[in-house]
């Protein structure tokens, strides 16, 4: 089908769910699922409460490969329907976004990208933290252990502990013990601060503090295996009383 043939379709919505509270979602992502014909959503990641109440015909990916889920997308985009590809947190983060773009521009296919809330930052605000802290780390780093999914060899744990900056670190909780030592090989000392939140934001969200030194112990107990960020990092220190100087008496500003 020629692009200008496609000219008139209504773009294709990958839209952010968020971490996993229903009032994380966006404005536009609501808008955009209370007015759909077909929403494709991710699995067990999506809390099923954005999908009450909607029209939508909605299909559960989790048993689904890259050639079903267009074949859903698709036809519905070229009759003229409202598609919504639902992913959780925000798409561009560990999303699996990139191929269905990418099938999409080989169809010549409009669609968009509606950001969502990281479960990295419901993660920073469910430990009540600022993961930038002036003179301590400027410096957020997201990244995973080595699984499955391979990461390149310069941007390995211990690479990029080695700058001691704040770390949120995704799908890698199964393998604690692994993570645990390639930050400490890194240069992240035993007792650096760390925390696992488990579904940040649901309503059975755990939360487990410790330092590397026994987080791995803690994770184990509590058979945490899924679904859940390590945070590790100065950010987390209780004990230090680094702030912002934005808001002192004698800053000057240009603009606040």
């Amino acid at each position: 089908m020629s692009q200008e043939k496609n000219a008139g379709l209504i773009p294709i919505a990958f839209v952010g769910a968020g971490p996993g509270d229903p009032e994380l979602l966006t404005l536009k992502g609501r808008r955009l699922l209370d007015s759909a014909d077909l929403v494709v959503y991710a699995g067990s990641l999506v809390n099923p409460a954005l999908l009450t109440g909607i029209a939508a015909q909605c299909h559960d990916s989790a048993g689904l490969d890259l050639t079903a889920i267009m074949d859903l997308m698709i036809p519905a985009c070229r009759a003229g329907k409202r598609v919504v590809r639902l992913h959780t947190g925000d798409p561009a983060l560990y999303g699996a976004i990139r191929e269905q773009m990418q099938w999409l521009d080989r169809e010549k296919l409009p669609y968009e990208v509606v950001p969502g809330v990281s479960s990295a930052f419901a993660a920073a605000a469910t430990l009540r933290r600022e993961l930038t802290v002036p003179e301590q780390t400027q410096t957020v780093i997201l990244t995973r252990q080595a699984g499955r999914t391979p990461v390149p060899e310069r941007e390995a744990l211990p690479k990029l502990a080695a700058i001691g900056a704040s770390m949120c670190i995704f799908l890698s909780v199964a393998m604690i013990k692994e993570v645990v030592a390639d930050l400490l090989a890194g240069g992240y000392a035993p007792s650096t601060p760390v925390a696992v939140v488990e579904k940040a934001s649901w309503p059975d969200e755990r939360i487990l503090r410790g330092t590397l030194a026994d987080i791995t112990t803690q994770v184990v107990a509590a058979d945490i295996r899924k679904t859940a960020m390590i945070v590790v990092g100065p950010a987390l220190d209780d004990a230090s009383q680094a702030a912002s100087r934005l808001y002192a008496e004698d800053f000057s500003h240009g603009c606040r």
